[in-house]
């Protein structure tokens, strides 16, 4: 067993952690609301009207037009009318399906890589993929070059899950749920400021080619500067990595004679890639129908939304640093899914926007608890030196979850109406808590021994 990190080590590193990951989930929020206005810009400067088609049909000949025109097969296949801005909707979903599913296939290699070589190494390789994306975003002047750099992102992000495996290593059994909570206070921060600021950037057009170029240009900022901050600051935290260069005769003496703690697994990691597949089929969904409802409802334009969405990842991060931090993780995942069920069935039902901002409240809970739980639980069921990769596989389960969910949830949307889609969704969420409360249990209490009886 690797010696302990000690107090001051493990502040340093998490402060390393903390300011790398906000550096790195703000420059990638940077995109989410200007995937409307950028896919518009990219349709309009490839495709054409066909003479005597209607002016949302397009001349064949590129990538976006074929894309297009699958996409408009399958709008069709629902034999109702859907409004031509569900297009640029559809679109901006497929893509994102593909990121997630990109990140499905990655993440397991990313953190078997990491197991294996090192934290430090595994999430300098992926600094490189990422900073090569951001910078074919720099360059996208045509939509097959804006692809490719999602593709080149999508195969290549492992900061979080390597992050999260960071905060395992760094951890005991005590204080790894408040340090996973640490990672998630991240992503709410990230969430509130990082889609605003993108957006803002997005109307500084420096270059006629790219309007986006600014909002581009800084996001590649900020993942440049996260790398050479990683460089230069981040310790090695692998055990297997780190033990050797801290082992002294003293402390073999004492290996010798101190008890070492054994685990002793309570939840099958299938159990914990299932539910947490299931949750994110389920809550991805709603989070991608969310805009569309809005604009529907209550004419909600990019600037309503995004007060919302803040409204949600301001919540999220008070929770995340002063509630679920000192929660249980099993407890925290019910919690969790009981108020996303709530959310559902409210936004199957709401007319007011009071009832809108109640059902984001829930839907900030929901973010402030499940996959930080559900991380925390994952890895007490991990050895030090096989981390990464259950980490990295419980991620793939989420992405795949996420890169279906929204497609599914839409589909049925338009087809059914929100009241049927928000409905099962809720009928959902409801398996998902049965198979939390007979699939998976509490961690089990570390066992000490002898090292001699071992």
């Amino acid at each position: 067993m690797a010696p302990p990190v000690d107090v001051a080590q493990r502040k340093k590193v998490l402060k390393v952690v903390v300011l790398s990951l906000l550096l790195d989930l703000v420059s990638f929020t940077f995109i989410l609301p200007l995937f409307p206005s950028l896919l518009e810009f990219y349709r309009n400067a490839e495709t054409s009207p066909r003479p005597g088609t209607p002016a949302s049909s397009t001349a064949p000949g590129t990538l976006l037009t074929t894309v297009l025109n699958y996409l408009n097969a399958y709008k069709a296949s629902f034999a109702r009318t859907i409004d031509s801005r569900y297009d640029i909707v559809l679109l901006g979903g497929a893509l994102g399906s593909l990121f997630s599913l990109l990140q499905a296939i990655a993440s397991p290699v990313i953190g078997h890589l990491s197991d294996r070589y090192g934290r430090r190494t595994a999430l300098l390789a992926s600094m490189t993929g990422n900073i090569l994306s951001v910078l074919l975003w720099v360059v996208a002047v045509d939509f097959r070059t804006f692809v490719l750099s999602r593709v080149v992102g999508g195969l290549s992000e492992g900061n979080v899950q390597l992050a999260m495996a960071i905060a395992t290593d760094i951890s005991d059994d005590a204080s790894r749920g408040s340090t996973m909570a640490l990672i998630g206070v991240c992503f709410s921060i990230a969430f509130t400021f990082g889609p605003a600021l993108g957006a803002w950037l997005s109307t500084m057009s420096m270059i006629k080619a790219n309007p986006f170029a600014a909002a581009a240009g800084f996001s590649l900022f900020l993942i440049v500067t996260e790398t050479i901050y990683l460089y230069c600051c981040l310790p090695e935290t692998l055990p297997s990595k780190t033990a050797p260069a801290v082992k002294t005769d003293a402390t073999e003496t004492t290996k010798k004679t101190e008890p070492q703690v054994v685990h002793v697994r309570t939840n099958s990691h299938f159990m914990l890639n299932a539910v947490h597949f299931m949750f994110l089929l389920f809550f991805s969904g709603m989070e991608f129908s969310l805009p569309f409802m809005t604009y529907d409802l209550f004419g909600y334009g990019a600037a309503q939304n995004g007060r919302l969405l803040s409204f949600v990842g301001l919540v999220a991060s008070v929770l995340q640093a002063g509630v679920t931090r000192r929660l249980p993780p099993l407890f925290s995942v019910r919690m969790g899914i009981v108020t996303c069920q709530i959310a559902f069935i409210l936004l199957g039902r709401l007319n007011t926007v009071g009832s809108l901002y109640a059902a984001a409240a829930c839907l900030a809970a929901t973010s402030a608890t499940v996959v930080t739980g559900l991380n925390a639980l994952s890895s007490f069921e991990a050895h030090a030196g096989e981390r990464g990769g259950k980490l990295g596989i419980l991620r793939s389960w989420g992405q795949v979850g996420r890169g279906v969910g929204p497609i599914l949830f839409t589909s049925v949307y338009w087809w059914a109406g929100r009241e049927v889609a928000y409905g099962a969704g809720a009928v959902g969420m409801s398996l998902v808590l049965l198979l939390s409360f007979f699939g998976l249990t509490s961690p089990a209490q570390p066992n000490k021994v002898k090292a001699k009886e071992l």
